[in-house]
């Protein structure tokens, strides 16, 4: 009943909030018709008595977690897809409405419900008062991560600005959570996502004098900078962690867990597992390949046109991105689920790091970030989605079968158990999800 009721709370939080986008974008009235009226005012009513019913389930979901910012993010998507387009038509004698052109119309709304889950995750850890460390420390290298993430870019000046900020915020928002290099990366890729619905999409035509301007166009034209954002944030939290690292390394006395990681081996064999998984999963990406007709293209990086060529070159790309993933992922997966997760999320970074990003550049030509570039690549999104989940999926089984944990079968059976609890009350799984909805609504930000 605690948790219910900090969670309701929370909810109204969030649902007030966004009763005031509601109000702007003249939503209210059709949540009205719920009880067969158009008023505003019922409507917000109605509104916020639904906000404070559904932050309570999520008070009570999210009890044991120890971060809540991607969870209420998470939370926000799943209502989109359950309330406007799915509950609420049938509430009012309709189809549920789950189609592209409905979904764009409601993108306002979407953009209203990440700001209630982003929100009322903020209250609830507030009502909660768990406790967390934090370094002062990191208040330098995380902002110095995000200018140099910025400066590797090439945002520009206004770049250099926000990854500043973006670098700063993270160190507030979740301090030094001690989590490898693999995690990091997806961490600061959704962290990058939230930054962009705050800062490219909301503040900056604030304050440029449009106002909130949440409607299908203005946000299919900000779709821009997505890419930017979230390679970014996946920077920023890249390179604090690696500063963090060797901060560590250099001020620390106690060397044991640096030893003891030397000592548990097996960082050839996994290198060779990144190898198998990458071919796995390069296997089943070749068949979007040939479908679309993209081999070629792969072939022009080293000046041929030949599709098998395309195809050893397309092979030999997803072995190697199978050893950074073998290299940030190693004893991060504990079960096929976790090991797909990761898997699908680092595919997702790598279509935007590769197919958008590295591959224009080596071909001549500039960065592919723009709406219809985005539109055009999506057969290519989901081929590394499949090759992510496939990855993910043989390395994980692969790295299972030699007992990375260096002891014996049972002992680490219970450590893979301990190890996959722990994951499971971190923000892992919701990192998972909402990188998964950012890809699903792909189509829809871009059409």
């Amino acid at each position: 009943m605690r948790n219910a009721g900090f969670g309701a709370l929370a909810g109204l939080a969030g649902g007030l909030v966004f009763g005031q986008v509601m109000a702007v974008i003249g939503f209210l009235p059709t949540v009205a018709a719920i009880v067969r009226t158009d008023s505003p005012v019922v409507g917000f009513a109605v509104h916020l008595l639904i906000a404070a019913i559904i932050g309570s389930v999520f008070g009570v979901l999210v009890a044991r977690q120890r971060e809540l910012l991607f969870w209420g993010l998470a939370y926000g998507v799943l209502w989109w897809f359950l309330g406007p387009l799915t509950l609420l038509p049938i509430l009012l004698g309709r189809r549920v409405a789950w189609d592209v052109t409905t979904a764009q119309a409601l993108i306002p709304s979407l953009l209203g419900h990440l700001a209630y889950g982003a929100i009322t995750a903020a209250v609830l850890a507030l009502l909660s008062g768990g406790e967390r460390q934090f370094r002062p420390g990191l208040l330098v290298r995380a902002p110095a991560a995000g200018l140099l993430a910025a400066a590797v870019l090439g945002l520009g000046w206004n770049g250099l600005i926000v990854g500043a900020l973006v670098g700063a915020s993270y160190a507030v928002i979740f301090g030094d959570p001690h989590e490898g290099s693999g995690p990091a990366l997806i961490r600061g890729a959704a962290f990058g996502f939230a930054w962009w619905v705050l800062a490219a999409v909301t503040i900056s035509p604030a304050l440029d004098g449009r106002g909130l301007e949440w409607a299908p166009a203005a946000v299919r034209t900000a779709v821009a900078s997505l890419p930017g954002y979230l390679l970014l944030g996946a920077g920023t939290a890249l390179l604090t962690c690696w500063l963090g690292a060797m901060s560590r390394a250099v001020f620390s006395d106690d060397v044991r867990h640096a030893l003891e990681g030397r000592l548990v081996g097996g960082r050839v064999i996994s290198i060779w597992h990144g190898v198998i998984a990458g071919l796995a999963g390069g296997v089943i990406f070749t068949g979007v390949m040939v479908a679309v007709g993209f081999l070629p293209v792969v072939a022009a990086l080293i000046g041929s046109e030949s599709a098998v060529v395309g195809v050893v070159i397309h092979l030999l790309i997803s072995q190697a991105v199978g050893v950074t993933y073998a290299v940030f992922f190693r004893r991060r997966s504990f079960d096929p689920a976790s090991g797909i997760g990761w898997g699908v999320s680092y595919g997702f970074l790598w279509w935007v790091l590769g197919n958008l990003t590295l591959l224009p550049l080596l071909l001549g030509t500039t960065r592919q970030w723009s709406a219809a570039a985005l539109a055009v690549s999506f057969p290519s999104l989901v081929g590394h989605l499949a090759y992510g989940a496939v990855l993910g999926l043989v390395y994980q089984r692969l790295e299972e079968r030699v007992s990375p944990w260096h002891l014996t079968r049972n002992e680490a059976t219970a450590a893979r158990a301990a190890a996959r609890h722990e994951q499971t009350l971190s923000a892992a799984p919701a990192l998972w999800s909402l990188i998964t909805c950012v890809a699903l609504l792909i189509p829809i930000l871009v059409s």
